[in-house]
């Protein structure tokens, strides 16, 4: 045989039989360039059907070179993250999680060599690891979107991540701050900060946002207060006021006209003088830190007498206002322009209800369910809760 060409000579592609008695495919691919097919067939009909399907690739225009996604997953990964326009802590953000939890394990792997199979591996190797089911739902969709890339830049035929719901973030539900405990954090906490756990409530703000404040910003006539930043801080410190996450975060912010006073004495005391001067500073006149003033927070916390097992983040306090906006009657649309979200199913977890509304809720359907009985059993002369008991 030694390695000559069998039968007649096919359209599309080459079959022949080796030494070894296995059979090798070649053909030309759309670059002109003659390829060998990764491996060798045991039958003649099998290496020829081979070539068939990637005849049909060619023709429904979705061939791949197989030599393009021989490129490391990890090389490719770096420079995708470098490549992205990304604000700077999301592209902090994206290059920890796939040095932490994509390196150890996908490591060495070419794109074309990461399949679905491995992909469901990988996740579930982190999760038996014990990382966050939230850690892994971020960055498996930080996988996807590199993977999608890959198909977008032809380097690869299919997304290899094909777990149905992977990426959803099904975060534990946070606390619910009362009226009461906000209060008395505003008390217990340092002065200069007083003001910043009330709009972090009542006006729905994020930290970054929060300390990102002008003078300028707040518009005491109309009790307006308007975002046009946020404050980023990466890991070695540097501190960037940048726009926020997302274009609906420019937004204005009606404010309640209970904290008129609250912002007057807020403004008088401890803001920086002039339109561009910072809302809130620190003691010694810097851009507070998440570190520095978590010291400040988890103190008041305790002498405001918060529960310790609550465990109540400064965030909690925008996911509380968000809720007593929606259960005030705001439609999903307006608490998603008061928040800044642009994706409503971020918006979503406002919407939810408490307990007792829940009841609130369940004792109204109970009425509904009364007064369809009577009528049932008004037209019938049958007692349904009678019968009920006899069943």
């Amino acid at each position: 045989m030694g390695g000559n060409s069998k039968g007649r000579k096919r359209r599309f592609g080459s079959v022949r039989q080796m030494r070894s008695g296995r059979w090798q495919a070649r053909y030309t691919g759309l670059d002109g360039l003659t390829r060998t097919a990764p491996d060798t067939f045991d039958a003649k009909r099998a290496a020829e059907q081979w070539l068939v399907e990637v005849e049909a690739e060619m023709l429904r225009g979705d061939w791949v070179d197989p030599d393009a996604g021989k490129v490391l997953l990890t090389d490719y990964a770096d420079r995708w993250v470098r490549e992205r326009d990304l604000k700077p802590r999301t592209r902090e953000e994206y290059a920890r999680l796939l040095r932490l939890h994509v390196r150890p394990y996908l490591d060495g792997l070419s794109l074309a060599e990461v399949t679905p199979q491995r992909v469901r591996t990988w996740r579930s190797a982190l999760l038996a690891a014990g990382i966050g089911r939230s850690t892994v739902a971020k960055t498996y969709r930080v996988l996807h979107a590199i993977f999608a890339t890959g198909v977008d830049d032809d380097l690869i035929r299919r997304n290899p991540c094909r777990i149905k719901g992977a990426g959803q973030d099904d975060a534990d539900e946070r606390p619910m701050a009362t009226l009461d405990q906000v209060f008395a954090i505003a008390e217990a906490i340092q002065r200069r900060y007083r003001l910043l756990v009330l709009l972090a409530t009542f006006a729905q703000l994020r930290f970054g946002e929060l300390v990102a404040l002008r003078r300028r910003g707040i518009d005491l006539a109309k009790m307006e207060l308007r975002v046009r930043q946020a404050t980023a801080e990466l890991e070695d410190g540097t501190q960037l006021d940048d726009d926020p996450k997302s274009q609906a975060g420019k937004r204005p912010i009606a404010l309640p006209h209970g904290l008129r006073a609250d912002i007057e004495i807020h403004l008088s005391r401890y803001a920086q003088p002039g339109p561009d001067g910072r809302l809130f500073v620190g003691p010694q006149g810097g851009v507070p830190r998440r570190r520095n003033f978590n010291r400040v927070w988890h103190k008041a916390l305790r002498d405001a007498g918060i529960p310790a097992d609550m465990d109540l983040h400064l965030h909690d306090l925008r996911h509380t206002g968000s809720t007593w906006s929606a259960q005030s009657g705001a439609t999903l649309r307006e608490v998603m322009k008061r928040i800044g979200h642009s994706s409503t199913r971020a918006a979503m977890i406002y919407q939810h209800a408490t307990r007792d509304r829940d009841r609130a809720i369940a004792t109204a359907l109970d009425a509904l369910i009364e007064e369809s009985r009577q009528k049932i059993e008004n037209a019938s002369g049958t007692d349904l809760a009678r019968e009920a008991e006899s069943a």
